[in-house]
This record gives structure tokens, C-alpha cells and sequence, in this order.
């Protein structure tokens, strides 16, 4: 008789211990992750949103994705975004990922997420901005962060780790309070000059790298003469640029039909136009040579994140926790194991 897996709970602290230092490695994993999905050999259904009506700025979000290839695991990461968190000094998001076995469907293993979540997220941001800034033949070199939350920290952590260099750095948040504590973060890892704008646009005219990590539930960047010097956009938090911004731009997405619904500016736009014509491909399409981005227009990528990636880096912490013998398991979580007693 085929027997269950057993369960084991991997900590925060073992998935930070698991991943730190390996920014490369990281991006090569969801490098590897990106073309099995465009070699459609994952299975990456719609995101659950879990809204509630007394709070509406606060969500829950379900992702369910499969992976064949070397990771070979089905699972879904569960993570919540609650703004309100912060002013509480506790971070916005929390999460828990979930993996499965793919022979008999049992789930072997709940991992914090949230430090998986992030790394994901900054290490395909890495992976565009060095595939794009190389296929444009442009090294951008000075960079711009608007909205400086954990998720700017590992998104900066990533970029240099995979190479980026960067003569200054400019700063834009809400919150006064955090944009000094990121600016020393920044001077901290960071030899050129460190700056806090005034506004978002500010920072955009000054910059070639624009990171978007904001929490914003519309766009307030409206205006396309703010890219006229062209420059390469991270559009991580997906609704902050107007529609008329991203019909002037080249756009590259992680994957159309994801990125195109929810309220994104992306999808503003295709309700604008009626049509995807706009979207010039995939991050798949440019790594394979299909589509090239240009240095004479601004190019924006636009990831709504794609819950193969969070199993791909899932399941390299758990065997990296697996292999160093510090694996924490559940004795007895699975109980009624006899059909008939």
C-alpha cells in the first residue's frame, strides 16, 4: 500500500536561512520556472481574491499552480495584504504556502511564505530588468523605488545581487517616516548618492529604473511625458500607472489573460482600447528571442505573479531544509489512514 507523506512545517526563520546570499540562484530558479509555464508545463489557474466589504483595502489571496519539470510538486500559497498592518509595526503581508505530493495528492509540508512571496517577486524583477536592460543594449544606472516596503528591500537586494550597479538612488513613499528609513538602508548597501524626491514624478524624470512597490488600488502616475527620456519600469504593484502611460510604452507581461483583469492598469488600458494590441509579449517571449525590447520608447513590465513561482522556490527550500537534516516534521498528522477502521 502506497503511504502518505509525512507533514513538516518549515519556519520563516529556516526558508530566510535557506535563501539568503543566493539572490542568482534564486532568479535562475524562477528563470527556469517562466519557461515551463511558457512551455506550458505547468498548470497556473486565476487567483482567489477573499475581499471583505468593512475592508476594503485588505485581501486574501489564493494561488494554485503545478509544476512538472525538476520541481514536480502541485501546491497553493495563501497570502494575505492588510495596509492597516503597518501603523500596527507589524508587515503588510503574512502568508503560508502549502505543497502536494504529485503521485498521490497528499500535502507534505506548510512553509512561511511571506519571505518566499517576496523573493520570488524581487528575483523575477531582477531577471526583467537585467534581460530587458541587455536587450535594449541600455545599463540603466540610476534607480528609483516608489513605495519602500519590504517588498523595495528584497527587490534592491535582488537587483544588485544579480549584478546591477547603480551611481544613485531615489526615493518616493507616503510616508516620510519610511522613506528615511529606507534612504538608510539604501546608504547603508548602496556607494553613490542616496535622495528622497519630493513626488513620484520627481523621481521619475531623474531615473532610468523605475521600481513600483506600492499598495495603490488606482493610478496616479497619469501622465506619459514623465517617460519621455525612456526609461525601464517595474510595474510590481501592478495599478499604479494610467492607461494612457502604458498605451505609450513597449509592455512585457508574465502571462496576458493573468495580468489583464483585476483592476491593473494593464487591463485599464484593454478596457480603453477594447483590444491586447498593446501588449508586446511575455517575459517567456523576450528570453526566447521573440519579441526584442526598444531603447527609444519606455518599456514597462508589468508581473501580476504567477504561484509557479512561489512553488519552484518552495520546494528549493524544502529540500534545502530536507538535506541539512533540520527538517521539522508532524508526527501523526495524517490519522485515518483505513478505509473501514
Amino acid at each position: 500500500m502506497t503511504q502518505p507523506p509525512s507533514f513538516a512545517v518549515v519556519s520563516g526563520e529556516q526558508v530566510a536561512g535557506a535563501l539568503h546570499g543566493r539572490e542568482k540562484q534564486v532568479t535562475a530558479m524562477v528563470e527556469a520556472a517562466y519557461r515551463l509555464h511558457g512551455e506550458a508545463r505547468t498548470v497556473n489557474p486565476d487567483s482567489y481574491f477573499l475581499r471583505f466589504p468593512d475592508r476594503p483595502s485588505s485581501r486574501i489571496i489564493a494561488l494554485p499552480a503545478s509544476v512538472k519539470g525538476e520541481v514536480n510538486v502541485h501546491g497553493i500559497k495563501w497570502i494575505s495584504s492588510f495596509p492597516e498592518n503597518v501603523a500596527a509595526g507589524i508587515p503588510r503581508a503574512s502568508a503560508v504556502l502549502i505543497l502536494n505530493d504529485t503521485e498521490t495528492g497528499y500535502p507534505f509540508a506548510c512553509l512561511e511564505s511571506s519571505i518566499i512571496s517576496a523573493a520570488r517577486t524581487a528575483a523575477s524583477a531582477a531577471l526583467a530588468a537585467v534581460t530587458l536592460a541587455e536587450k535594449r543594449g541600455v545599463a540603466p544606472r540610476r534607480v528609483g523605488f516608489v513605495g519602500v516596503g519590504l517588498i523595495a528591500r528584497y527587490l534592491h537586494t535582488y537587483l544588485v545581487g544579480n549584478g546591477l550597479v547603480f551611481e544613485s538612488s531615489s526615493i518616493f513613499d507616503l510616508s516620510a517616516e519610511h522613506a528615511e528609513g529606507f534612504k538608510g538602508y539604501l546608504e547603508r548597501t548602496e556607494t553613490g548618492p542616496v535622495t528622497i524626491a519630493e513626488s513620484a514624478e520627481e523621481l521619475f524624470t531623474s531615473s532610468d529604473l523605475i521600481v513600483l512597490a506600492t499598495v495603490a488600488g488606482e493610478p496616479h502616475i497619469l501622465d506619459p511625458g514623465l517617460l519621455a527620456h525612456n526609461p525601464l519600469v517595474l510595474h510590481i504593484s501592478l495599478r499604479d500607472l494610467s492607461p494612457e502611460i502604458i498605451l505609450s510604452a513597449y509592455n512585457v507581461v508574465d502571462d496576458v489573460d493573468h495580468c489583464l483583469k483585476a483592476g491593473t492598469s494593464p487591463h485599464l488600458a484593454e478596457q480603453k482600447t477594447g483590444n491586447r494590441d498593446f501588449v508586446d509579449g511575455t517575459l517567456y517571449d523576450v528570453l526566447e528571442g521573440r519579441t526584442t525590447p526598444p531603447s527609444d520608447r519606455p518599456v514597462i513590465f508589468s508581473p501580476f505573479g504567477l504561484g509557479v513561482l512561489d512553488l519552484a522556490v518552495a520546494k528549493y527550500v524544502y529540500d534545502e531544509v530536507t538535506d541539512a537534516g533540520d527538517l521539522q516534521t508532524v508526527p501523526g498528522f495524517f490519522h485515518e489512514m483505513k478505509r473501514y477502521g
